[in-house]
C-alpha cells in the first residue's frame, strides 16, 4: 500500500464498485485532487459519477481499490471513523434537497456546526452569512415545507458551506434550480471555495457547470475516458445525447 502524493488532498486508486444487481458502477477509476482545486467529474447519467463521489467521501466503501484523504487511508477506516471524517472534514450537497422538517431555515443551515459542538450563537452567525450570500436570508424563520424546491436547495448549499469543510462533494448541486438561478448559485459556490481554500469535487452532466472547474475528469460506464462532450442543460434535461472519444 503506497501513500498518495503530498500535494493531493484526496487520492483514489483502481476503484471498483458493483451494484446489487451485478451491474458495474466503477471499473478501475483512479484520480487525485489537489488542495483547493475544483474538480468536475463529468459524464452522462449512469456513468458512475455519484458512486465515485460516495466512495471518495466514505459514504460507501469501494469493493476494491484505495481512497486516501490527507495521507489517511479512508478505505481501511471502520464505519465510525468514516462518519467522524464526514462530519468534521467533508461537506455534501445532494442533487435533491433534504432538510429536517422540524427545523427552520437557519437551524437547518447551522446543524452541522452545532453537531460539531459549535455554540448556537456562532453557528447561527455562520449560517446566516451563507444564507445571505445565496439570496435566501429573508427566509430564515420559515420551515422547509414553506419553501420552493429551489429555495430548499439553496439552504442545503449553505448548510454544506457553513462549516468550511476541507473537501466539499457536490452531486449535481444545481439540478433542482431554475436556469436563471444556476449561474448565481454556482458562482457563489466556486467563489466561496476559492476564497476559503475548500477543495470541491463536483459531479455534473452539464457542460456549462463543468467549465467552471479547474479541471475535469470524464466518466463513461464507470471508466475514465479522455473526453465526453456534453451539451448545456436545457429546461427539459436529459433529452440530449453526448459524444465521446476514449
Amino acid at each position: 500500500m503506497v501513500a498518495p502524493p503530498d500535494n493531493d488532498v484526496l487520492w483514489a486508486r483502481a476503484l471498483h464498485f458493483t451494484h446489487d444487481d451485478g451491474s458495474p458502477a466503477l471499473s478501475g477509476v483512479s484520480l487525485g485532487v489537489r488542495e483547493g482545486e475544483i474538480l468536475a467529474v463529468s459524464g452522462p447519467r449512469g456513468s458512475g459519477k455519484s458512486t465515485l463521489l460516495r466512495c471518495l467521501s466514505g459514504q460507501v466503501p469501494a469493493q476494491r481499490g484505495e481512497v486516501w484523504f490527507n495521507s489517511a487511508p479512508v478505505h481501511t477506516m471502520n464505519p465510525a471513523a468514516r462518519e467522524r471524517l464526514r462530519r468534521d472534514r467533508f461537506g455534501w450537497i445532494d442533487p435533491a434537497p433534504v432538510l429536517v422538517p422540524e427545523l427552520n431555515v437557519w437551524e437547518n443551515a447551522a446543524l452541522p456546526l452545532m453537531l460539531r459542538g459549535t455554540s448556537r450563537r456562532r453557528a447561527k452567525t455562520a449560517a446566516l452569512e451563507w444564507l445571505e450570500r445565496l439570496d435566501i436570508g429573508d427566509q430564515t424563520r420559515k420551515r422547509p415545507h414553506e419553501l420552493r424546491q429551489s429555495e430548499r436547495q439553496r439552504v442545503c448549499i449553505a448548510r454544506a458551506l457553513a462549516p468550511a469543510p476541507t473537501v466539499l462533494f457536490a452531486d449535481e448541486p444545481t439540478a433542482p434550480l431554475y436556469r436563471a438561478d444556476r449561474a448565481h448559485v454556482l458562482r457563489t459556490l466556486t467563489t466561496a471555495a476559492r476564497s476559503h481554500g475548500i477543495t470541491v469535487v463536483l459531479a455534473t452532466h452539464d457542460a456549462d457547470t463543468a467549465a467552471l472547474a479547474d479541471r475535469t475528469v470524464s466518466l463513461l460506464d464507470g471508466r475514465r475516458v479522455h473526453t465526453v462532450h456534453l451539451p448545456p442543460v436545457t429546461e427539459t434535461e436529459g433529452r440530449a445525447t453526448c459524444s465521446l472519444s476514449v
